[in-house]
């Protein structure tokens, strides 16, 4: 017998508030439900944080259940108020043309086909209609002010300097209306989404019951954090996003091998479908074997494979195993030998001034002076492209370049830098 789906959301981790867990249990047991989760496009791409929201959807449905995925193109014109600051509100082609990549996103991950066919909606086809008055009227009249300033975001801003526009301040009600019109069309009596919506997502809820007389349900997943206290889903570089264009698979596979030891097994419940007994067994290996890493590199592929494919994701762990000696750099290709030498210290370089390999070293920024750099090299810890070089006065050749004109050098096992030579 299959596993329930609540019970299946407790073992990932991925419960952290909901209305009332058993009357939902009781709903799921009693028929098919149909949910949804929203998505603003605030941005041209969803990130690390939205997939969670896509992975619960398509739990959900494998179960049996009817996701609806909400790319909000009313909603994304205004934004979720942020704690610090007000947002930059985008022109209505750009948000236009974010709703369609954000939805061409999504759309891999559900069926859209059979009995429980998911379904794409946007909340500008029932927001644009409607009259200011009417709005007023039949949603804003079921808000009370005094509970909207205690949200934490819009709180924060009003004792802030910069304070609160009324148009990020009625964000809450369009998103709960969202809830209303969605269940008045499809039925729908589940909304998720991250716990930091909470509020919004409970508002909706209220809103139903005072207009419908109806109970439904919201669920929040908790937002992911990492041991270290560094913010999920974040790198010097800046935001893991799902866009390859904006992330290089390469960038993302690396993002999941790095993961530390105390996040590893929480990050494969959440994002795989890895069963119990196999995330078991790479917990213990964890613990037995921590400088082994299998559990890092189980992830990384998982994720990767997931989010752009088997051919992608073996090219970024062929390029993370040869840039630490263990694969050959010649069989990259340009764009995820370029992708990898973007997250490492690079220098460029004239072939023509023929720099040695104490120069390139000092260039890549590998060794801080020339005679650091001639030590390496005598102590047998300088590699070019994953080639011992043992002789202080060696120069690259031509025919020593990889795609897009890079040497990629090593000092000892773990420091590795690129310098394009010219």
């Amino acid at each position: 017998m299959a596993e329930h789906i609540l019970d299946e959301l407790t073992w990932r981790g991925l419960i952290a508030q909901s209305t009332d867990l058993e009357a939902l249990r009781c709903d799921c047991d009693a028929g098919p439900l149909t949910l949804y989760c929203g998505f603003d496009p605030t941005a041209p791409s969803l990130h690390l944080g939205n997939l969670v929201q896509i992975l619960t959807l398509r739990r959900f449905q494998r179960a049996g259940h009817r996701p609806l995925a909400l790319v909000g193109g009313a909603t994304g014109l205004i934004g979720d108020p942020k704690p610090t600051a007000e947002r930059m509100l985008n022109t209505k082609d750009v948000v236009a043309g974010w709703v369609e990549r954000i939805q061409a996103q999504i759309e891999p991950y559900l069926d859209f086909g059979g009995a429980d066919a998911a379904l794409m909606v946007d909340n500008l086809d029932w927001t644009r209609p409607l009259l200011a008055i009417d709005f007023l009227r039949d949603v804003g009249k079921h808000f009370r002010v005094n509970r909207m300033l205690t949200k934490e975001a819009v709180s924060a801003r009003l004792h802030s300097e910069s304070g609160i526009s009324f148009t990020e301040f009625s964000y809450q009600l369009l998103q709960a209306m969202d809830y209303l019109e969605l269940y008045r069309r499809y039925g729908c009596t589940l909304q998720t989404g991250g716990s930091d919506q909470w509020g919004n997502i409970t508002a909706g809820v209220d809103l139903v019951h005072r207009v419908e007389q109806r109970s439904v349900h919201a669920l929040a997943t908790p937002l992911i954090t990492k041991a270290d206290g560094a913010k999920f889903g974040k790198t010097e570089s800046g935001t893991i996003w799902l866009d390859p264009d904006l992330t290089s698979p390469y960038s993302f596979y690396q993002f999941w091998i790095n993961t530390d030891d105390r996040d590893v097994i929480g990050y494969l419940k959440v994002f795989t479908d890895l069963s119990r007994d196999v995330i078991a067994d790479l917990d213990r290996h964890t613990s037995e074997h921590p400088h082994a890493r299998r559990a890092q590199r189980v992830l990384a592929t998982e994720v990767t494979t997931l989010v752009h494919g088997p051919a992608e994701a073996r090219r970024a762990a062929a390029a993370s195993q040869a840039l630490f000696g263990q694969g050959e750099l010649r069989d990259l290709d340009a764009r995820t030998l370029e992708a990898a030498m973007a997250e490492a210290p690079t220098g460029q370089v004239l072939l023509a001034d023929r720099p040695t390999i104490v120069d390139l070293l000092v260039i890549s920024g590998l060794a801080d002076s020339k005679g650091a750099a001639r030590r390496t090299v005598r102590e047998g810890g300088a590699s070019v492209n994953n080639a011992k070089i043992r002789d202080e006065d060696w120069t690259p050749a031509e025919s020593d370049l990889l795609p897009g004109g890079w040497l990629v050098l090593r000092r000892g096992r773990r420091h590795t830098a690129g310098v394009r030579v010219r």
